[in-house]
């Protein structure tokens, strides 16, 4: 995918805030669930990139881990916080993830 560095890594980080801004617009949520949620999510990520050094070698696999394991710790630790855990939630945040952060990592290609 894209080569490691602090790019790639603000690009995650957008394209994970823009998911959340979604969430909370969609469902007319407070300005406290989109922090809730994006910290939960943004912590989530950054620990499973740290874990397989995402952002020091890069790499499909090491994004496809990432993107994994980071969403699920995100979506498990925001279920722990709100008192529950939906499989519907965690299913479109896998999804809506993946695709938003692929996206920007092609528009970056794209543009730079």
């Amino acid at each position: 995918m894209a080569r490691p560095g602090l790019r790639p890594a603000v690009v995650d980080a957008l394209a994970l805030l823009v998911f959340v801004a979604v969430g909370v617009t969609t469902h007319h949520a407070s300005g406290g669930a989109f922090v809730r949620d994006a910290l939960c999510l943004l912590g989530g990520w950054l620990a499973a990139a740290l874990l397989v050094r995402l952002y020091a070698r890069g790499g499909g696999l090491r994004l496809g881990a990432t993107w994994l394991l980071g969403v699920t710790a995100g979506i498990a630790v925001r279920a722990a916080v709100v008192g529950h855990f939906a499989v519907d939630f965690y299913a479109v945040a896998l999804a809506f993830t993946a695709l938003f952060v692929l996206a920007g990592r092609l528009i970056t290609m794209r543009l730079l």
